[in-house]
């Protein structure tokens, strides 16, 4: 039976990062995989780490067509190119732990979808956090961002039952809306309470600067009315649980600012983590 993965990587001036995450596949205890690069900038990355002794069969490059024209867009060209019965994304600066595949592609053998916990980390790879840590466990839709409080970049998803493409007119939170695109045929998935996957958290997203905050804001606005729309065709249960969390999401977004003036550094999801906290309660006594 064919099992390979497919991994999504688009690139866009990685030149610093890029070795260390394509490392983390070659180096995965799990070989069957084809790692797509795609590169946004006309960069020859095939010749870059060739040059840094990263020349393996496996790999594979492609152009966006333009240069900065998004990693939605470049994540989309891989996405029509591959044909591969599982996908996963992996960005230009993340790392795979070692048995990352191993473990998502067995789960995905019963599962059409597989996110995993993350080790939130700065750019030269010091821990910041973890994200989704627990027991590995099935989540519906509406209960996956109440366990994975932040970032969806690290799923993977069977092909053959769920597709999707990236919302490249979204300036935010394309990784979320993906997702909801993926559990319009897959209606739980599993999430994997190991970090498995090395999440770099960029100085821009971790100061939510001005214009962060307002990208972040407007596109949570237009998931949440996507989704009160039906757009995803998901159960009202599943509705509900992610609106209340946008919710409280767009709250805290609305409330960071001041928040990180009197915690200089504070991380969004230490700021947001609380406040979900608190909703979780207060829905539990009501």
């Amino acid at each position: 039976m064919d099992r390979t993965v497919a991994i999504v990587m688009p690139a866009y001036r990685a030149e610093e990062t890029i070795a260390a995450s394509v490392a983390s596949v070659i180096s995965q205890t799990f070989a069957d995989w084809q790692l797509w690069i795609v590169a946004d900038d006309g960069a020859d990355y095939e010749a870059f780490l060739a040059r840094a002794g990263l020349a393996d069969s496996r790999l594979r490059f492609l152009d966006s067509g333009g240069t900065r024209r998004g990693a939605s867009l470049a994540r989309n060209v891989a996405l029509d190119a591959i044909d591969t019965p599982y996908a996963a994304i992996l960005d230009a600066d993340d790392r795979m732990q070692p048995e990352k595949l191993a473990r998502v592609i067995s789960a995905l053998d019963t599962h059409g979808i597989v996110s995993t916990a993350l080790d939130v980390m700065t750019l030269d790879f010091s821990h910041l956090r973890y994200v989704g840590t627990g027991p590995d466990r099935v989540l519906t839709p509406g209960e996956h961002k109440w366990v994975s409080i932040s970032m969806d970049s690290m799923i993977a998803w069977d092909r053959r039952k769920a597709d999707g493409r990236y919302d490249a007119g979204m300036s935010n939170m394309t990784d979320l809306e993906f997702l909801l695109q993926l559990y319009r045929t897959v209606p739980v998935s599993m999430h994997l309470g190991t970090p498995l996957h090395d999440y770099v958290k960029r100085d821009g997203s971790m100061s939510n600067a001005r214009n962060v905050a307002a990208g972040m804001i407007a596109s949570k606005r237009e998931i949440l009315s996507r989704l009160e729309s039906g757009h995803y065709g998901l159960p009202q249960a599943d509705v509900e649980g992610l609106a209340a969390f946008l919710a409280v999401s767009l709250e805290a977004e609305e409330r960071y600012e001041a928040a990180a003036a009197k915690t200089p550094g504070l991380l969004f999801e230490d700021h947001l983590e609380p406040m979900l906290a608190v909703a979780r309660l207060t829905t539990a006594a009501s």
